[in-house]
């Protein structure tokens, strides 16, 4: 039995920890779930083969690939390297023109290369980067979750993500995106499970949704619910 269950791996958004997905129950009668975590990019590294060397730490063959935000924009372009059964990605983008105006503008004015980045150990500050709330009273939640307070590797994360060239999406993806998302407005997005009340956060605060729905998503290979 164990051969055939179907191999699942999330990938958190951008400095987030594995954590983020510590209320995600997928029945282990059906599925082998493994956590993905970030590491810090060589100096100069491409997404492409950032994505290139997290395709190491996937096991099992035909797996489902989940990524959050930024960690689904990485899956995405791990996809391109392994054979996978389904891409899901979460409060993310799927294509260079879903990135909202602000993003598609810091990358030709190069303007997010003055964030103050140097600042990642203000958990207020990180939180606004990775999760695009300022909210005084999660603070401590969102300590708990932010894993990565590297410089380096927030400044190559931004600069990632505004330099994304995907134009076209690619087969076997699911986008599951909130209507309140802060970061990635859905106004900006096509072709997906719309989730009502679901901001950028919404894997940690709407988890009881995504246990609901993604075993049927996966199972079925639904692109809508």
């Amino acid at each position: 039995m164990t051969n055939s269950k179907i191999a699942v791996y999330f990938m958190p958004g951008m400095a987030a920890a594995p954590s983020i997905f510590q209320n995600i129950i997928l029945s282990p009668e059906l599925f082998n779930v493994h956590y993905l975590e970030w590491h810090v990019p060589t100096k100069g590294i491409s997404i492409s083969d950032y994505a290139k060397e997290m395709c190491d730490y996937i096991k099992e063959e035909n797996p489902v690939l989940i990524g959050v935000s930024f960690g689904g924009m990485l899956v995405q372009e791990m996809a391109k390297h392994i054979k996978t059964r389904q891409v899901i990605i979460i409060s993310s983008v799927k294509l260079q023109k879903e990135l909202p105006k602000r993003m598609q503008f810091a990358k030709y004015t190069k303007v997010h290369k003055l964030l103050p980045t140097g600042l990642v150990n203000n958990v207020e500050l990180l939180a606004k980067y990775a999760f695009g709330e300022t909210v005084p009273k999660r603070l401590a939640l969102y300590e708990q979750y932010l894993s990565v307070r590297d410089k380096g590797y927030i400044d190559w994360s931004i600069d990632a993500i505004v330099n994304w060239k995907e134009s076209g999406p690619i087969t076997n993806l699911v986008h599951i995106h909130g209507d309140k998302d802060a970061v990635f407005p859905i106004s900006n997005i096509k072709d997906c499970i719309k989730v009502t009340n679901g901001t950028h956060t919404m894997i940690i605060h709407r988890y009881k949704w995504f246990n609901e729905h993604l075993p049927t998503i996966i199972l079925q290979n639904k692109s809508s619910i």
